[in-house]
């Protein structure tokens, strides 16, 4: 196996710690096998250090192959070096013994774009991965398969070796390790921790799946999200890592912040000799049905949240951080388990319409540190001297091997809204083989409410000596001189705005400054050979200091000011850009002097590009940009913004209620037969006959029962049972009268006198809702509690009642292949096709929305749209439901085929849906239908629009062109 832990000889640590191999190190296809080793401090690379800073993604909750690369490329332009995948085993088996890896699910694709991207990937093919999804990632069919799961039960693990074996055969072939691929990382199981078995039963069957992947081929390492349950012995992961949501999932309340930890050294007790792992820490918060929605998620967890809880972790000695969310998704069709909405936005740094937030660029700011300072990566505490105000708490780290020091200095309550001004004493004594630098120098700070800074001292870069900043450091390099002769450093500064700021360099001999732009005063301290900058953050300030052994250009910006500030590395060094919406990636050629920049704008604007070489020209996606040189050095330009796009309202509705399962007359004889008298299922009373869907194969959506029985003129009423959690729902009828609505437990429905038929077949039709299985956190089997009906039993005679029922689209071989299983459910219109484009309704009715519907039951709406999107825009489309919330109606949302929305009316929170470019046609006709489930006179659709969620120009493409 290529795996190691190293044991670097002496010179090759030497370069390792200081940095001159520091940086990711990308395999191309055929470029030879690759080492993947690590100790305590980090992940190494053929021997070369890395932080990893990574970001959870999945790619199954965005069924558009053609945005998968948009998002990644946003990823990698936030200075993230990798991103964390869950494989959901459900989205590819329909059923046992089937898979597909096609289409929207083709995972050799977007392991392909990943590397080409040049990202790394952290790969979590469960068996199990939770991910508030159906099951946790099981599929519909192991509901009924005999056997416990998260076990060494053998059927059960008979059926996850089946999915290993086909997934890792597609993952084997993209490692690292042979030089194919991406894979860097591979998870085994997941969160096997707080669970109802032993831990020696979970050791057993973790080591039973680490020897079955190994058999697969798969050589990177092994990590883990246990929270550091198994760092040793049976079933030990390579590299344990922790699972941390520190301020939990109540978004209702955004303002109300839970501590940091006081002890954050427990993080590397419990990984003593790995690097300190966050293999999952909170990007965001999911929300629920009813919930308060997922901007006061993106609040609870917004920038300030970043800045404080992240650069603890890295005060904690952390060099592996995953964020989940980055990308939050769409849980399109019924791919959510009970108790989550359509969206998975999940408050996360890239919404779900893949717009930027402010938290994507209070990311960038700590990605692009971590991945530019190499001494990060290999640090030990530092114990110094406590801030003068104990209001404050600073936690120091240094780097044995240069003696770089890291302050994160933060609120001792993290959650504190003051602002507090403090004295800090930097200890810059000799570590190592390094000398002490000469006076430890103190200097005064001023912390915002619910702020942290992570303050970088006594740091050799590119010739130049940082004693300390007060600004934080966002990026560094080395770039062409402006007279093209030469090589000059660029350092990025940043803090809040209108907080002052320090930057101390020392030099041998008295530097020139020359300000550029801002306001700067620079003093020259000749004992101690110290030059000192003082400043106010107040947009970007220029300094340039000719000294050393290149000039110093320092870029000192406020938050917003180093927000716009891009960094793309290349071959030929990295470059700088400013000013566009995003900068995806970029050239540079030493020929024609051009460096060639991809991106968006959302206006039109300027554009600044700081080279590694000299450069005579810009091009932005292929076209020239007109530049003229700067005084900093760089080349300064203008960008077009996109050009105006507006959406069709929304008119010429056509409707037709459908519900023919209530009517006596209709034909089940083809119908499923619920003739089972046992059951495998955990669950089971011991009632026959059996009425779970689960046990027909019908696993998601929508199920109609009818049942038969022969009146005696003695019926009176009907008690049924039923599983559809907290917002689901189920509607009965009895001979096509209406008798009401139900929800979960049990319930009592009376037969009108009128509507039973004496000595003839009577029918009892229930539609219920299958809101989502629930998850298997426990390991207790929870995913298989019954969906449905899970008894009936009718009151005033004994009568057998013969039951049918009819589920999703051909249960187990759904009809619609291409949108797979978690697509439809088995309301009428799904089975006959009425949410697909191209249906004839030329004879349904038309209405004007709001409409009202009396009747009980399920009518469908249905109409067309055409988009004329230019070329090379990208335009996010949502469409919006708007109606009273005192009306008692739900509502699945079909755009050209594709089920886009689950919407309950009076429950919410959701009113507006992403449909990704992709399915829908930016370039021609489209097709809306919704099917609107009316649960008492209340029922119908309110008004439906769409809505333009942000208008870009750029290279992002989508399939239906």
């Amino acid at each position: 196996m290529a795996i190691r832990r190293p044991l670097l000889a002496l010179v090759l640590a030497c370069l390792l710690t200081t940095g001159l191999l520091a940086g990711p190190v990308h395999a191309e296809s055929g470029a030879g096998r690759h080492t993947v080793g690590y100790d305590r401090y980090s992940l190494t690379i053929d021997g070369k250090r890395i932080f990893l800073w990574s970001g959870e993604f999945h790619y199954w909750r965005l069924p558009s192959p053609a945005l998968w690369r948009d998002v990644l490329e946003k990823m990698k332009a936030a200075g993230f070096n990798a991103v964390s995948i869950y494989f959901d085993w459900g989205y590819h088996s329909p059923r046992q013994g089937v898979y597909d890896f096609t289409g929207v699910r083709d995972v050799d694709r977007l392991l392909d774009i990943a590397d080409q991207v040049g990202l790394y990937v952290i790969a979590r093919p469960g068996p199990y991965i939770n991910a508030e999804t159906d099951s946790g990632g099981f599929p519909g069919w192991l509901t009924t398969l005999k056997g416990k799961a998260r076990s060494t039960d053998p059927a059960y693990l008979a059926a996850a070796n089946e999915w290993l074996g086909r997934i890792d055969r597609i993952l084997a072939r993209h490692q690292v390790t042979d030089g194919r691929g991406p894979v860097l990382l591979y998870q085994v199981e997941n969160e096997l921790y707080n669970v109802k078995q032993s831990e020696e039963e979970s050791r057993a069957y973790l080591s039973a799946l680490e020897k079955k992947v190994r058999s697969d081929g798969i050589t990177v390492p092994f990590t883990g999200a246990n929270d550091a349950r198994f760092t040793s012995g049976t079933g030990a992961a390579d590299l344990e890592g922790y699972t941390v949501y520190p301020q939990s999932f109540n978004c209702a309340e955004p303002g109300k912040w839970k501590p940091v930890p006081d002890d954050y050294g427990q993080y590397r007790a419990g990984l003593p000799d790995t690097p300190v792992n966050f293999a999952e820490f909170q990007g965001g918060a999911f929300d629920q049905w009813g919930g308060a929605g997922h901007e006061n998620c993106r609040t609870l967890t917004g920038p300030d949240f970043e800045r404080v809880f992240e650069e603890a972790n890295i005060a904690a000695g952390a060099t592996m951080q995953n964020f989940y969310m980055t990308y939050g998704g769409t849980n399109w069709g019924w791919l959510a388990t009970d108790f989550d909405y359509t969206s998975y936005d999940y408050g996360a740094a890239i919404d779900e319409a893949r717009r930027l937030t402010p938290k994507y660029t209070e990311q960038k700011f700590l990605g692009y540190l971590v991945q530019s300072v190499a001494p990060l990566r290999t640090t030990d505490p530092l114990t110094t001297a406590p801030p003068d105000n104990t209001a404050v708490r600073m936690d120091a780290r240094v780097d044995p091997n240069t003696g770089t020091r890291f302050y994160v200095v933060r609120h001792a309550d993290s959650t504190s809204t003051a602002d507090d001004r403090t004295h800090l004493a930097l200890d810059l004594g000799a570590v190592g083989r390094y000398p002490s630098v000469p006076s430890a120098p103190g200097t005064d700070l001023t912390l915002a409410g619910r702020d942290s800074k992570l303050l970088v001292a006594a740091y050799r870069f590119g010739g130049q000596e940082l004693v300390y900043s007060t600004s934080e450091l966002m990026t560094q390099g080395t770039f062409a001189q402006p007279s093209g002769t030469g090589e000059q450093n660029i350092a990025v500064l940043y803090g809040r705005h209108g907080q002052d700021g320090e930057t101390v360099l020392r030099y041998a001999s008295q530097p020139k400054v020359t300000v550029l732009s801002g306001s700067v005063r620079a003093s020259w301290d000749a004992g101690r050979h110290d030059l000192r900058l003082d400043y106010e953050h107040d947009g970007l300030a220029r300094v340039l200091v000719h000294g050393g052994t290149r000039d110093l250009l320092l870029l000192i910006g406020d938050d917003q000011a180093a927000g716009s500030f891009w960094r793309v590395d290349t071959s030929a060094g990295p470059i700088l850009a400013r000013g566009p919406y995003l900068v995806r990636g970029g050239s540079v050629s030493g020929r024609s002097g051009e460096v060639a920049l991809t991106g968006d704008t959302d206006r039109a604007g300027p554009l600044e590009v700081f080279t590694p070489q000299g450069a005579r020209s810009v091009s932005w996606n292929g076209r020239p940009v007109r530049v003229t040189p700067t005084s900093s050095g760089s080349l300064s330009g203008e960008l077009a913004g996109p050009r105006p796009v507006s959406l069709p309202a929304l008119t010429n509705w056509r409707y037709r209620y459908e519900t023919p399962e209530a009517q006596p007359g209709f034909d089940d004889s083809a119908w499923r037969a619920a003739d089972h008298t046992t059951t495998d299922n955990p669950y089971w009373d011991g009632k026959a006959p059996v009425l779970y869907p689960d046990d027909y194969g019908f696993h998601h959506g929508d199920t109609w029962y009818r049942g038969h029985f022969t009146a005696t003129g003695g019926q009176t009423g009907i008690t049924l049972s039923a599983t559809v959690t907290d917002h689901g729902a189920y509607a009965v009828w009895l001979n096509g009268h209406y008798l009401g609505s139900g929800g979960d437990g049990s319930k009592h429905f009376d037969f009108p006198a009128s509507a039973l038929r004496p000595g003839a077949d009577n029918v009892v039709s229930v539609l219920a809702e299958n809101m989502g299985h629930d998850q298997d956190r426990a390991a207790d089997d929870s995913y298989r509690e019954p969906r449905g009906l899970t008894g009936a039993e009718l009151t005033g005679s004994a009568t057998t009642v013969k039951w049918r029922l009819q589920g999703d689209q051909g249960g187990e071989k759904p009809a619609d292949p291409m949108r797979g299983p978690y697509n439809n459910g088995g309301l009428y219109g799904e089975r006959a096709g009425w949410y697909l484009p191209g249906r004839q309704d030329a004879a349904w009715p038309t209405v004007s929305l709001p409409h009202a519907e009396p009747t009980p039951g399920v009518g469908w709406y249905r109409t067309t749209f055409r988009l004329n999107v230019p070329k090379g825009q990208d335009v996010p489309v949502g469409l919006r439901i708007d109606d009273d919330a005192a009306r008692h109606y739900r509502a699945l949302i079909f755009v050209n085929g594709w089920q886009v929305g689950r919407y309950i009316n009076d429950v919410g929170p959701q009113h507006v849906f992403q449909v990704p470019a992709g399915i829908l046609r930016t370039d021609g006709e489209n097709t809306i239908a919704i099917a609107a489930w009316g649960l008492d006179g209340s029922g119908g659709l309110g008004d439906v629009s769409l809505v333009r969620e942000g208008d870009y120009a750029g290279p992002v493409s989508d399939s239906s062109r």
